[in-house]
């Protein structure tokens, strides 16, 4: 079980939380005008990358909030956690580098 170390809340078991999936995924900058295959892309594909991922989750039994987490998806090490609207410390691998 992974251990989350809520911003809000201090250090807590996974069963209270959830995950929000990734972060950082932007909107079609025109949604009015954005076809099928551009929401498609939006809602349903992920990068789902081995190594470092930034995703959001939220502290469901507990305080309700949601913060933003980096953990290596090989290891599931939690490398940093912060709030929302925070700048995580933390950088992506430049685009097709291997850990």
């Amino acid at each position: 079980m992974l251990r989350l170390n809520c911003p809000f809340c201090g250090l807590r078991d996974q069963a209270e939380f959830s995950f929000g999936g990734e972060n950082h995924r932007l909107r079609p900058p025109n949604p009015d005008q954005a076809n099928d295959a551009e929401w498609a892309e939006y809602q349903f594909y992920r990068v789902n990358p081995k190594g470092l991922q930034f995703e959001r989750w939220v502290h469901r039994f507990g305080c309700r909030q949601w913060f933003n987490v980096v953990r290596d998806t090989v290891t599931h090490e939690i490398v940093e956690i912060c709030r929302i609207g925070e700048q995580p410390e933390t950088a992506l691998p430049e685009e097709g580098a291997q850990k």
